[in-house]
């Protein structure tokens, strides 16, 4: 348990490793509202793919669009991952049908930082395919300050396109495109309700994709107001509050606040009866720490969600600082991955 008035209990090696993340964001973004893309790129550390499978996993880059840098990493599980032991993911329902589910990921960094081939989000997206039995997409879009809102939304929906044509050669046959996920974490999560909006509302856009679930993964969403968590954990690594009005500052349109639909999506009424409007918004899972500045907007996302009479799942982690799930040795890690299985699982056999 943890004191969430205090300090959350953490291994000192992820101290370190979060205070090293905090301060490469702080090196190379810029006070003119530019990032030093030469320095973030030397410090980012990236992740090449295979030539061969690895560990159950065929792994490769698909390029959707050269001139804007779109492209997605794409996770295949073998025939041997896809047969795991029953019960334990979707892997029945798959070892019966030999299709799989699709599972789009957004990765975080706050619009402006990182990539698919990060080595963070590569660690996390082969888990995901391991362990969900599941095909995993995630997808490099372009980032802020250079690219603002909408790229970030138009790049994600494009790439939703681009695989319901099925215009690559390299996806696998038995991607099942009926039993689609999307989700992220943080910014990335934020991209992932934005894209879903627009599918679900696109009801003729797409052939064969359908997305059934939603999850939202310490999502970055804002406002003008401070909340409660925002101010008690202002200086908290990563996210803390001169680091977050940045990053909104540099991807809004000019002339934006944070009451900006991007960052505040129920703020509204608007927004409010758009949402109830639409019926075929996903099945959403939230998933909120304990100790991140952000959980009161993400605690108000799934009230929104509740309000328009959407299906929604909360997870609480008291423990969980922001992108708590990118260290193995913390054990919320374990119990996020095992309710990401769950909620897969759970909506696959429906």
């Amino acid at each position: 348990m943890s004191d969430t008035t205090g300090s959350p209990i953490l291994p000192w090696k992820t101290r370190i490793a979060l205070s090293i993340l905090s301060r490469v964001t702080d090196f190379t973004r810029r006070d003119n509202g530019t990032v030093n893309r030469s320095l973030m790129n030397l410090l980012d550390i990236t992740k090449q793919i295979p030539s061969q499978p690895v560990r159950g996993l065929n792994i490769a880059d698909i390029t959707v669009d050269p001139s804007r840098n779109l492209w997605f990493r794409l996770y295949t599980p073998t025939d041997e991952t896809a047969k795991l032991p029953a019960g334990t993911t979707a892997a029945e329902d798959a070892a019966a049908t030999g299709n799989l589910p699709v599972f789009i990921f957004f990765h975080g960094g706050g619009f402006a930082f990182l990539s698919a081939a990060s080595i963070g989000y590569d660690v996390v997206c082969r888990r995901f395919a391991r362990e969900n039995s599941a095909i995993v997409v995630s997808v490099n879009y372009r980032l802020a300050p250079e690219f603002k809102y909408p790229c970030q939304y138009d790049d994600g929906f494009d790439v939703l396109k681009f695989i319901d044509s099925k215009q690559c050669k390299e996806f696998p046959a038995n991607a099942d495109l009926s039993r689609c996920f999307l989700g992220g974490d943080s910014a990335g999560a934020n991209i992932a309700h934005h894209v879903t909006v627009r599918a679900s509302n696109s009801t003729t856009t797409f052939q064969e994709l359908k997305i059934i679930g939603l999850i939202q993964i310490q999502p970055f969403y804002g406002g003008e107001e401070r909340t409660e968590s925002e101010i008690r954990l202002r200086n908290a690594p990563l996210v803390s509050l001169p680091r977050t009005d940045w990053l909104w500052k540099v991807f809004l349109p000019d002339g934006s606040d944070r009451n900006h639909e991007a960052a505040n999506v129920f703020g509204s009424d608007k927004s409010v009866e758009d949402m109830k409007r639409n019926p075929n918004f996903p099945h959403t899972l939230v998933v909120i720490g304990g100790f991140d500045p952000l959980q009161d907007w993400a605690k108000r996302y799934y009230e929104g969600l509740k309000k328009c009479g959407k299906d929604v799942d909360l997870i609480v982690y008291p423990n969980g600082v922001h992108a708590f799930y990118c260290f193995p040795e913390l054990p919320e890690t374990d119990l996020l991955f095992k309710e990401i299985k769950d909620f897969i699982t759970k909506k696959c056999l429906k």
